[in-house]
């Protein structure tokens, strides 16, 4: 039996997030590089990605300031231009070969909007907030495996983190793939779980080989 189902992350798996970032750095009035290093300090420190704001301003409203900034037509959202540019091409091999392909990740609703008007063409598209529990919760997986629509050993989860998505994807009986890039990627691919992941790759054009290459093993 073989994978025939890949579900991918969104956060630096699909989507570069340096833009974003950058927004946020300008925001709080640092450079990019200072914010960079402090976002590295929190992802050492195994912190939610959230506090990198109070680490620059503490008891930072972060609603309060996203509602500021859309005000100002400054959306802290993606679009089509911060892909990686192996995203859709990835994905849209894998529809050929004849997979069914996901998106899920801890993202607000309107990033489902947004992954749509990126051009993905999937089976299905879901966030953390419009199934109301989050990554690395079992639930969160158990959702997952639901919207495949296929047992659990059949669905690879994509993503560039232990703890969000290796170890719980692992935990809840689906075939681990972890890609070494982003923030999260660069650091959690120096620590000694990462053998837990059944695949570590370093772009997704590398996916469908070693699919294959598992189902042959």
């Amino acid at each position: 039996m073989g994978i025939k189902a890949v579900c991918f992350d969104v956060g630096e798996t699909l989507v570069d997030e340096t833009r974003l970032w950058n927004g946020w750095a300008a925001y709080l009035g640092v450079s990019g590089s200072i914010f960079r290093s402090a976002l590295d300090e929190i992802i050492e420190r195994n912190q939610h990605h959230g506090a990198i704001f109070d680490y620059f301003k503490p008891g930072f409203d972060l609603e309060a300031a996203r509602r500021e900034r859309a005000a100002s037509g400054d959306r802290d959202i993606f679009n089509a231009s911060d892909l990686y540019p192996d995203s859709l091409p990835c994905l849209n091999s894998l529809r050929q070969l004849g997979y069914k392909v996901g998106i899920a990740g801890n993202q607000p609703r309107d990033a489902e909007m947004a992954l749509r008007e990126c051009g993905f063409d999937v089976d299905f598209i879901a966030s953390s907030a419009s199934w109301g529990c989050q990554k690395p919760s079992l639930e969160f997986f158990e959702r997952l495996i639901e919207a495949a629509n296929s047992p659990a050993f059949e669905i690879a989860y994509v993503g560039d983190r232990l703890d969000n998505d290796v170890l719980p994807a692992v935990k809840a009986g689906l075939t681990a793939v972890f890609v070494r890039r982003g923030p999260w990627g660069r650091v959690h691919a120096k620590r000694a779980e990462i053998v837990r992941a059944h695949v570590t790759i370093d772009t997704l054009a590398e996916i469908p080989e070693a699919l294959a290459n598992l189902t042959r093993g």
